[in-house]
C-alpha cells in the first residue's frame, strides 16, 4: 500500500497544490481504477484502497496550504475509517450469524423430516391396529347377530311349545270340567 502511495504526490515538497495538480490527481485516480480493474459498484477493496490513497494525497495537499484544515480532514478520514471498520465487523458477524441460522435451519429441517417419517410410520401402525380392531368388532357383531338369531328362534320355538302345551292343558282341563257340568 505504501509503495503505491509513494507515486501519488504530484508535487513533492511544501508548495501548495494548484488547480492543475488536482485535475492531474483526478486523472491519475481514473487511470489507476482502470488499471487495477476496480469495480464501479458494490464493495470493492481495490476501489476503496485507491480512493483512500487519493484522499490521503488531497489531505497532504490541503495541509501544505492550511495545517488546521489538514488536521481536521485527518480526523474526518480516521473517523470514516473507524466507521467503515465497524460496518465491516458488523457485516462479517451478520454473515456468520446468517450462516449459523441457515445451518440450524437445515439441521432443524433434517430433524423435522425424521420426525415426519416417524409419525407417518406411527400413523400406519395405528391405522393397521384400527383395521384389526374393526375386523374383530365386525366378527363379534356377526357372531352376536347369529347367536341372537339362534336365541330368538329357540325362544320362538319355546313360546310355541309353551302355547301348544298350554292349549293342550286347557283342552284337558276343559275336558275335565265340562263332563262334570253335564
Amino acid at each position: 500500500s505504501s509503495g503505491i502511495n509513494a507515486e501519488w504526490p504530484l508535487r513533492p515538497g511544501s508548495t501548495p497544490a494548484t488547480r492543475l495538480d488536482v485535475v492531474n490527481l483526478q486523472e491519475q485516480l481514473d487511470i489507476r481504477l482502470q488499471q487495477r480493474q476496480a469495480r464501479e459498484t458494490g464493495i470493492c477493496p481495490v476501489r476503496r484502497e485507491l480512493y483512500s490513497q487519493c484522499f490521503d494525497e488531497l489531505i497532504r495537499q490541503v495541509t501544505i496550504s492550511c495545517a488546521e484544515r489538514g488536521l481536521l480532514l485527518l480526523r474526518v478520514r480516521d473517523e470514516i475509517r473507524m466507521t467503515i471498520a465497524a460496518y465491516q465487523t458488523l457485516y462479517e458477524s451478520s454473515v456468520a450469524f446468517g450462516m449459523r441460522k441457515a445451518l440450524q435451519a437445515e439441521q432443524g429441517k433434517t430433524d423435522m423430516q425424521r420426525k415426519i417419517e416417524e409419525l407417518e410410520e406411527e400413523k400406519k401402525d395405528l391405522e393397521r391396529q384400527v383395521n384389526e380392531l374393526k375386523s374383530k368388532c365386525d366378527a363379534i357383531e356377526k357372531r352376536e347377530a347369529e347367536r341372537r338369531v339362534v336365541e330368538e328362534k329357540k325362544h320362538a320355538e319355546e313360546i310355541q311349545f309353551l302355547k301348544r302345551t298350554n292349549q293342550q292343558l286347557k283342552t284337558q282341563l276343559e275336558g275335565i270340567i265340562q263332563p262334570s257340568k253335564k
